[in-house]
């Protein structure tokens, strides 16, 4: 008897593990877009680590650190145009799930040794869903904020290296950018902090792929 079944509801009639892909994939069987199915995901403790850079002049970096920059502090303004980010990487990144974010911290920092201005983002949640994405979006709304507040002086500052360093799931499931010199360090001392909600973070490292939204 032939099936009733309509398209896109392939996954009813398959077997366990490849409805579990099916789920788990940002794609439905006639390749349409979808979040990922995670009702049945246990909730875990999720974590994540990432940075970006805004190359400027040292002209730059002072007028930044003096506080004669002509649009205000840059830092303060970056730090919370990054904060407001991460909270609505959802509404940005169009099949991302809404992660509910229990910890968001956005750092900027000057660094004349490197000629740029340092952003790292920290975020976690107890959820069914990593925060890698917000922790990206945090960090990457902040380098570009830097950007909108110098480009007056320096508009040949360049926005570098957004990247993920650490993300983590429950105490063993955990991710580092081994490449990374940077990663696992705190914060270079002056490092201001922004947006935190809720309590202190804590990462482990680890050699498993970054978890992605929606991956078994």
């Amino acid at each position: 008897m032939p099936s009733q079944m309509k398209p896109g509801d392939g996954d009813v009639f398959e077997d366990g593990s490849r409805a579990e892909r099916r789920r788990s994939g940002h794609v439905d069987r006639m390749a349409r877009p979808r979040m990922p199915g995670l009702t049945e995901r246990p909730l875990t403790v999720h974590r994540a680590v990432a940075e970006a850079e805004v190359a400027v002049s040292q002209e730059t970096l002072s007028a930044i650190v003096d506080g004669t920059n002509p649009k205000g502090d840059v830092l303060g303004v970056a730090e919370l145009a990054g904060v407001m980010a991460g909270k609505r990487a959802s509404d940005l990144i169009p099949l991302a799930h809404a992660a509910g974010l229990t910890e968001l911290v956005v750092n900027a920092v000057p660094d004349r040794a490197a000629g740029a201005v340092r952003i790292r983002s920290e975020t976690a949640a107890v959820g069914a869903t990593g925060v890698d994405m917000e922790a990206l979006t945090a960090a990457a709304v902040a380098a570009l904020t830097v950007y909108d507040m110098v480009r007056d002086l320096e508009p040949e500052a360049a926005i570098r290296s957004v990247r993920l360093v650490s993300a983590t799931a429950g105490e063993q499931d955990a991710w580092r950018r081994q490449s990374d010199p940077g990663s696992g360090q705190k914060p270079p001392r002056g490092a201001r902090i922004a947006g935190r909600v809720g309590g202190g973070s804590g990462r482990g490292p680890g050699t498993r792929p970054p978890m992605r939204r929606g991956a078994p």
